[in-house]
């Protein structure tokens, strides 16, 4: 079934479905009714294309022009289309144009390049350096040097097999002695430790197992988008979010070349935008996924002056072992120049290589003479110094590789001449010198390498190494200051509302640390640094069965957030912490006899009966949690942009990383509560006012009077609806509450849309305001 086609919308507002193998187009479309009631305008699906078998996520392509048959194939997804139009709702779907997974037997493109080499077809497809290893692919799927292991690897027909792995044979070598045949092929199969250093495909990241695709080719960007364009143009999909857009090599002209492509489709970019970074203003998209709103909503909730009390008391209990004095950026820093030299040291012996051939054959003598492990030293001491993913050709980039961050790199240099170099490096990537495709080349992997090392750095280093407050290690997330004012929340939703008024917002998504609901109660701990310490000194012995303290903080804190859940979903937690900190263990160096002894401290502590404290602590701040929550969701939903709801998330959502926060969920949910009530209630009003939350809708900060106005953060949407919240409320209390305070609604009678019998006019008491909860939603009355 085909549905009528439409002119491309902009959704009023999302709701994000993980689909797998055990929640299918089929589940979904039973979920349509519901999902429908609540007011959301469309649906958001997880990647529908083609993936490994058994993927729950979906970001592992391997077939561009198939829908994922372990869904129900295109013929459900259309079914899915069908109902969901019948109820009023809309398609978004997740794409992936940055990489497939490396996967073989079931990627026919990767096949055909692994069976015939770089005169495939195929070969352009993927971004592969065949002069670096004598001219075969490096697969590194061994579980140890090739000595060790060749026995395990057979020939069987026209194929290769290891375990699970799956090769073609190249043609004419079946026959061939096995050190021979293996030495035949396009490709090399070698111990997994070499893709560190070896690698010469570029991946997603530091993972192997999902190699780049050159979507700047457009016969490959047809040929990847076919099957999406294809459900665009027929009305089964309305609307696009794009993964990962910082990995291609020119995101500005593939923007461009989808925008055309789809007709101007509402599309939104997975772009994670640093503390005060703008989106490139030419880029011809509706706006990101939305983690900058999310940095903003979490920090309007977060205490500044508690949080420096609380960084005090981390520093005191987990910092000297953790991180050198828990200093946030140095922390990056430091982690940084780990990535580089371990996790993408086969990504910058590229990205060197690029640049040696580059100024040996420049005709340009500034140039010429540069040692590779000069040129080397320079980008890496480039690199580290960036503070955003990666710089842009649409965008100034001498903004962000700066004359500040040259002048610190060139220290590096003991001889001036070779300090050179930096300056040789920040001329090539900011296109002052050099020409060609060489040039061209360089500044895509400069810029492709700057996003990995930031995700890698930031993201899955740092924020497991920081953690004086855990709600505050988010993507897109700044912990070194995690606090937004009201002002500062006010001014960054009037720029939203008057550049990206359809850009996308989240608080919780597939890929958050902690869900908004967890995150929330942990913004709690900022308003009580001091009760926090005493429950910590109160559940914590000198030393006693604590592998290190950072650990046992972050865990304590988790908790907290989490509240009272089964041991296992905590073990998993923080054994992913440990790992991605990297300090005593890693996923690729694990040390055993910690992670053990990091599991016993968990059961025995946070899990056992001490964990009991943290618990009650948090119950006992219970009314200020909820008021957080509360808060987060009501604003998420109404502040400017396009809000996205995260499967489960309309009521109370406590999760931790994935895969904990891709569990499937019950649709309706069993108990809906107050949080229910709020996300229907707000986004069922944007359905029934969309031009009230539009690209043509205002946005305007409402400010309290009175002693305790600076707890009420409040704005109007096109003077029609009014959105008032309480924020640090523990503080509120022990200020002695709101005594009189009172907001200036506009002119007119407002209604409450939970409670339509309440009405308020003029200067509203805030206490009134807040009679039955700590937040209101007001809806202007009608003129009779």
């Amino acid at each position: 079934m085909t549905p009528e086609r439409v002119d491309p919308v902009v959704p009023t507002a999302t709701y994000r479905l993980q689909l797998q193998p055990a929640f299918p187009f089929a589940a979904a479309a039973a979920a349509v009714p519901y999902l429908a009631s609540l007011g959301v305008s469309h649906l958001h699906l997880s990647p529908v294309l083609e993936a490994v078998p058994g993927s729950l996520h979906g970001y592992d392509v391997v077939d561009h022009a198939r829908v994922r048959e372990e869904l129900g194939g295109e013929e459900e997804l259309r079914a899915l289309a069908h109902t969901a139009r019948e109820h009023g709702l809309g398609l978004v779907v997740d794409i992936v144009p940055n990489h497939m997974a490396m996967a073989p037997r079931h990627n026919h493109a990767l096949w055909e390049v692994l069976r015939e080499g770089p005169k495939s077809p195929y070969a352009r497809w993927f971004d592969v350096d065949w002069e670096a290893q004598g001219g075969q692919m490096l697969l590194p799927v061994l579980g140890g040097p090739l000595g060790s292991v060749i026995a395990d690897l057979r020939v069987d027909g026209d194929v290769l097999r290891y375990y699970d792995h799956v090769f073609p044979l190249r043609e004419g070598t079946r026959e061939l002695p096995l050190p021979q045949l293996l030495d035949a092929q396009w490709y090399r199969p070698v111990w997994w430790r070499l893709a560190r250093t070896e690698l010469n495909y570029r991946r997603f990241f530091s993972i192997s197992e999902l190699i780049g695709v050159r979507v700047e080719d457009p016969e490959v960007f047809e040929a990847t988008h076919a099957k999406v364009l294809q459900l665009l143009h027929e009305g089964v999909v309305d609307g696009l979010r794009v993964d990962h857009p910082d990995g291609l090599a020119d995101p500005d002209a593939y923007l461009r070349r989808l925008h055309e492509a789809t007709d101007g489709r509402w599309t939104v970019v997975e772009k994670i935008l640093s503390d005060g970074e703008p989106l490139p203003a030419s880029w011809p998209v509706a706006g990101t996924t939305g983690y900058d709103a999310l940095r903003h909503i979490d920090g309007l909730f977060t205490d500044p002056a508690g949080f420096g009390e609380l960084l005090g008391q981390y520093r005191r209990f987990a910092a000297p072992q953790a991180d050198r004095g828990g200093d946030w950026a140095a922390t990056v820093r430091r982690a940084a120049y780990k990535v580089l030299t371990h996790e993408l040291a086969t990504e910058v012996d590229r990205l060197t290589r690029v640049t040696n051939r580059l100024c040996a054959a420049s005709p340009d003598p500034a140039l010429r003479d540069r040692a590779p492990w000069a040129l080397r030293t320079a980008l890496q001491e480039l690199l580290v110094r960036l503070d955003v993913y990666r710089p842009y050709a649409s965008a100034d980039a001498a903004s962000v590789v700066t004359e500040e961050a040259a002048a610190e790199a060139r220290l590096a240099f003991v001889v001036p001449e070779e300090a050179g170099a930096v300056d040789v490096v920040r001329d090539l990537v900011l296109g002052r010198a050099g020409a060609g495709p060489d040039l061209l080349e360089f500044r895509a992997r400069f810029a492709q390498t700057a996003s990995a090392l930031r995700a890698k750095s930031v993201e899955d280093t740092a924020f497991y190494r920081h953690v004086p407050l855990l709600s505050a290690t988010e993507v897109g997330g700044n912990p070194g200051t995690p606090a937004v004012s009201p002002e500062d929340f006010h001014a960054y939703c009037a720029r939203v509302q008057r550049d990206w008024p359809a850009t996308g917002t989240v608080v919780s998504t597939h890929d958050t640390k902690r869900s908004a609901d967890v995150r929330a109660a942990l913004a709690v701990l900022t308003e009580c640094p001091q009760r926090w310490a005493d429950v910590l000194a109160e559940v914590t012995r000198a030393g006693e069965g604590v592998p290190d303290a950072q650990m046992a903080w972050a865990a304590w804190q988790t908790v907290f957030g989490l509240g009272t859940a089964a041991e296992e979903r905590v073990q998993q937690a923080l054994l992913k912490h440990v790992r991605e900190a990297g300090l005593f263990t890693s996923w690729t160096e694990q040390e055993p006899a910690y992670e053990k002894a990091v599991a016993a401290f968990v059961a025995a502590g946070p899990c056992g009966t001490p964990g009991e404290h943290v618990v009650a602590l948090r119950s006992a701040l219970e009314e200020h949690i909820r008021a957080n929550v509360l808060g987060t969701a009501l604003v998420h939903l109404t502040m400017p942009g396009v809000p996205d709801v995260y499967q489960g998330t309309e009521g109370e959502y406590l999760a931790l990383v994935d895969p904990d926060n891709r569990r499937t969920v019950r649709f309706p949910p069993e108990d809906p509560g107050d949080k229910d009530a709020v996300t229907t209630a707000a986004l069922r009003l944007r359905a029934r006012r969309p031009a009230a939350f539009g690209d043509a809708a205002t946005y305007a900060p409402l400010t309290a009077e009175g002693p305790a106005a600076a707890h009420c953060a409040a704005f109007v949407r096109s003077g029609e609806v009014v959105t008032a919240v309480t924020r640090l409320s523990l503080r509120l209390a022990e200020a002695g509450g709101w005594r009189n305070t009172r907001l200036p609604l506009p002119p007119g009678r407002w209604s409450d849309v939970l409670s339509p019998e309440r009405e308020f006019t003029g200067h509203a008491r805030v206490e009134d305001l807040f009679e039955r909860l700590p937040v209101v939603l007001l809806e202007r009355v009608a003129a009779e």
